[in-house]
């Protein structure tokens, strides 16, 4: 598995997560609803003046994030785990959970106040996923700083390679293998290349034309709309 593999298994099992979790939340599910709050802890209080000491209750409709997390578990872990001793099952298996904590560890709590002339002398609290756009510029972030791994005597275990001096944790993403040359077309492995690719000469992300044509330099052309 390589770096980019790593990235397809961590944003899918992300997306299969929030995905099931927002269809409950909207009561397009019938084996799920809103979370069920009452036995959690009160939540902290919100920033501003007039909330210390504000009484607070669980309501509304919040995540049952959970839920989504155990289907995504079912979904794309299953074919995994029937080779969980193979280190690219191991991999994705890893990679997978990587994705789904993206969305799970990160519930933020959202209130509303209640109160006469605007007071809050009573907040409703629910919980509520991050944005997708939010989970997968965390997952980005994990994807440059992805672990090399190989795979331990035992058959179970999985083992930085070079400098890393920790351990990957469970929101890590790893790879095994390193990434082939994007930038030139390689029938072996599928890639066409960048060459003859529309790139944007002001961007600094991956469209970048330095970035996008690997060094190769660029043509510029000016095209004329007319309406």
């Amino acid at each position: 598995d390589i770096r980019e593999t790593a990235f397809v298994y961590a944003i899918t099992a992300a997306g299969v997560s929030h995905a099931i979790t927002q269809a409950c939340s909207m009561g397009e599910l019938l084996q799920c609803g809103c979370e069920l709050t009452r036995s959690r802890a009160p939540p902290s209080p919100t920033a501003g003046p007039g909330t210390e000491g504000t009484a607070w209750e669980w309501g509304g409709c919040g995540d049952d994030v959970q839920f989504g997390y155990e289907k995504s578990q079912q979904f794309m872990d299953a074919k995994s785990k029937k080779g969980k001793n193979d280190i690219r099952a191991l991999i994705d298996l890893h990679n997978n959970e990587a994705g789904r904590l993206a969305v799970r560890s990160y519930m933020r709590t959202e209130c509303k106040c209640h109160g006469l002339s605007g007071s809050c002398t009573l907040r409703t609290c629910w919980r509520k996923m991050p944005h997708f756009r939010e989970v997968g510029d965390r997952l980005l972030e994990r994807f440059n700083g992805a672990f090399k791994v190989m795979g331990g005597n035992d058959g179970k275990t999985l083992i930085p390679v070079g400098d890393n001096i920790k351990p990957p944790d469970k929101q890590d993403l790893i790879y095994s293998a390193d990434s082939p040359d994007f930038c030139s077309a390689n029938r072996k492995t599928g890639s066409l290349g960048t060459r003859g690719r529309v790139c944007n000469s002001t961007a600094m992300d991956t469209s970048g034309c330095d970035l996008l044509c690997c060094g190769r330099g660029h043509r510029d052309e000016t095209v004329v709309l007319e309406e």
